[in-house]
């Protein structure tokens, strides 16, 4: 008797427990998890199909390779996987739950060519995620980063100064100090770096970039606030064994690129890459006496390594090294001169870096949802210049160091991620007689959890704990959602904390070419910051023709902010901390559209209110357009034999600083409101293309670019207001020459 009920007591507590477990784990049982990846490197596949034998329910794989299906659809034990280019595989899955799929490719399609588009907004990715494709990069010059985004409308590049030719980019009408510049995700080009780091990447060197706006991942920092410019960089193993660039302008400005790859063994591949560029003619259009453009010399080497073991181990590092020279300032100004007591006035800036990085993971075998990761890389930037009679030198070292574990719960609709960071950074600045340094060293720990119910909702949440040396305890914590209300109806919304140390002379190098003194009234605190805001992808199919439009809205407002005030004198420039509100409302509406076969349209118009209390008085932020229109029309024959673009930009009227007139009256300015045309017709044959382009058609020119160009060692001497082109038209030609 008491045995029995020993038995039925026992029996009720393990249907329980188990009625506990299914409730808990009720995916765990009823889904097939796996991986489809290329056999030869171990690459995953995107978009690769995986359908149950003899039904047509499947699925496709994700940005990792990854697919889940329902074992309630399953009519037989075999999944058919396929993948456009490699051999079909069935596959036998009585009794498993997690498989990977080596799929290998077929060698009869070696010489087709895929005509097709890439969809530039993802709608994979649980952020507002754009992308400039290698084809994207093609329709401009692409020198450098700077001139990257010329065809697009999310990412705004702004010339500093009439002097130095500095240019920085801007998203959701913030400074490009507030995003986050990452190569191959890499956090990079970032501190002392800040006023040339568009110049530091060529445009050979890139694959793709990814432009994310508002909130992105913790596992990259704390210091992202408006978005993330992610730059892939050409991998090893797949891009062309031979690139060659030429490129020159009507200024006298002549680039040469040349990217060398090789397939060392099975497991070992690299890509040296190498950038040269010259500028040495002075070119004076305005006739104010100034030199349009800095002369300069640059020299940049890149050598990337790549190494994978079978479907364990993949690693990547490379080493970068790069010197640049610049002269600016008065036509007859020679280097030197301006320690001289001579009246000629000039800028001298020499920039050396060395930068290396590591990036290795390692994934679990038979578990290719659970890998470790850890990622290093180390900066050492050097640079001295001179800014009239004022000399501006700084030094930076950096370590940063993240390890990072990926695994799921229970299936790949749960995933998590955790790790740890530790950053160094040891900055020393010297401005004349004022010496600033700092050294940060910064460990933190961090998680982020994914939702994916593999239908329709995919929800990121993040946070990351970190320990400042000399701030404190920072904690930062992020959230994305995404919803697809139907495939081609997409909503995300995103939100959360960013954190930076500002470096207040770097960032605001513009005003050193000027007679304004720098003045910092207090100690400068951190700058905090919160984002928040949305986007609406709809994806349509009119007449036969793919489009998309896309709009988004984000705000951003600062807990404290580093304020750079060149409202309240015209003789200086005033460093303290937001006394009051500072906030930026960023609006875009996009339409992307291909009117016929090979041409395609895409437009957008986008609205700015930014402002910052200056002395406690809430005033819109200088030289920030609350208007402005985009248009890029594309044309391309089959197999891209021609292409033609042409792009225009309207600018509306932007507020400038106030500036102290003749007779000590005080002179409010707003800019002109302005339209630029850029374009560009390329020629490609089996290996060689030639492209021919123009800058500023329309050959706007900025009146007045410099306020007091007759006296430069007067008070009021100032280049630091330009809101427009200052060269003109720039007429160039190129030929790029590649094998496979």
């Amino acid at each position: 008797m008491i045995f029995n009920n020993a038995l039925r007591y026992l029996y009720r507590a393990f249907g329980t427990f188990a009625l506990f477990i299914s409730i808990l784990y009720p995916a765990t049982a009823q889904q097939l998890t796996g991986r489809v990846v290329d056999k030869t490197n171990n690459s995953p596949l995107i978009g690769a199909s995986s359908v149950w034998k003899g039904t047509t329910k499947g699925t496709s794989t994700d940005a990792a390779g990854n697919f889940t299906l329902q074992l309630a659809d399953a009519a037989t034990p075999e999944i058919i996987v396929s993948y456009l280019g490699y051999k079909p595989d069935t596959i036998n899955v009585s009794g498993k739950t997690n498989i990977t799929v080596a799929l290998t490719s077929t060698g009869s399609l070696k010489e087709v060519v895929v005509e097709g588009q890439q969809t530039r907004y993802s709608a994979l990715t649980p952020t507002n995620s754009q992308i400039i494709t290698t084809r994207d990069l093609e329709k401009s010059a692409c020198c450098n980063l700077a001139e990257s985004f010329e065809t697009n409308a999310s990412v705004e590049v702004t010339t500093t100064d009439a002097v130095s030719g500095a240019k920085q980019i801007q998203m959701l009408g913030l400074d490009g100090s507030y995003t986050l510049l990452t190569t191959d995700n890499v956090p990079a080009l970032r501190g002392l770096s800040t006023p040339y780091r568009l110049n530091y990447l060529s445009g050979t060197y890139i694959e793709s970039i990814d432009i994310i706006k508002g909130m992105g991942s913790v596992l990259n920092g704390y210091e992202s606030i408006s978005g993330q410019v992610n730059v892939k960089l050409r991998d090893p193993e797949k891009t062309e064994r031979l690139y060659l660039n030429l490129y020159g302008n009507s200024l006298a400005k002549f680039d040469a690129n040349l990217n060398v790859s090789a397939q060392v063994n099975p497991k070992w591949s690299t890509l040296l890459m190498l950038h040269s560029d010259h500028l040495g003619n002075r070119v004076d259009r305005n006739k104010d006496g100034f030199m349009d453009l800095a002369l300069g010399t640059h020299h940049n080497v890149y050598n990337k390594w790549k190494y994978t073991h079978g479907d364990t181990w993949v690693s990547e590092f490379g080493f970068n090294a790069l010197r640049e020279t610049k002269l600016g300032g008065q036509m007859n100004y020679v280097k030197g001169e301006a320690v001289s007591p001579t009246q000629h006035y000039g800028t001298e800036s020499e920039t050396g870096r060395l930068s290396f990085f590591n990036k290795t993971s390692y994934i679990f075998p038979g578990r290719p949802y659970q890998s470790l990761g850890l990622i290093t890389s180390g900066v050492h930037h050097k640079f001295n210049s001179l800014y009239g009679r004022r000399q501006y030198n700084g030094e930076q070292n950096t370590g940063d160091l993240r390890f990072i574990f990926q695994s799921i719960i229970g299936h790949t609709g749960h995933t998590y991620k955790v790790g740890a960071s530790f950053l160094y950074d040891d900055y020393t600045e010297r401005l004349e007689q004022t010496r600033l340094a700092r050294t940060e060293r910064v460990p933190g720990i961090f998680a982020e959890y994914i939702f994916n119910n593999a239908e329709n909702l995919t929800i990121v949440a993040g946070a990351r704990t970190d320990f400042h040396n000399l701030y404190g305890t920072v904690f930062t914590p992020r959230l994305n959602v995404k919803y697809d209300l139907t495939p081609n109806t997409i909503f995300r919304v995103a939100t959360g904390k960013g954190f930076r140390i500002a470096n207040p002379i770097s960032e605001n190098t513009a005003a050193l070419v000027s007679n304004r003194a720098f003045t910092f009234r207090e100690a400068l605190e951190p700058e905090k910051a919160w984002n928040v805001g949305g986007s609406f992808t709809q994806y349509f199919e009119l007449g036969g023709r793919p489009g998309a439009f896309i709009t988004d809205y984000y705000y951003t407002t600062f807990q404290n902010q580093v304020v750079a005030d060149m409202y309240s004198s015209a003789n200086q420039v005033e460093f303290y901390n937001l006394q009051g509100r500072s906030f930026s409302r960023s609006f875009q509406a996009e339409l992307q559209y291909e009117v016929l076969k090979g041409f395609d349209v895409k437009t957008a118009y986008k609205y700015f209110d930014v402002q910052t209390a200056y002395n406690g008085v809430l005033q819109q932020r200088p030289m920030i357009p609350q208007h402005r229109f985009f248009v890029n029309l594309g044309f391309a024959t089959p197999f891209d034999k021609w292409r033609a673009d042409l792009t225009t930009q309207f600018f509306g009227q932007m507020p400038l600083a106030y500036m102290e007139g003749h007779g000590g009256k005080v002179d409010v300015r707003k800019s002109d409101a302005f339209y630029t045309l850029n374009g560009q017709v390329s020629r490609a044959f089996k290996r060689w293309e030639i492209y021919v382009g123009g800058e500023n058609l329309l050959n706007y020119r900025q009146p007045d670019a410099i306020r007091g160009a007759d006296n430069p060692f007067g008070p009021e001497f100032d280049t630091s207001m330009v809101w427009g082109p200052i060269t003109g038209r720039v007429i160039y030609a190129g030929i790029r020459f590649k094998i496979e």
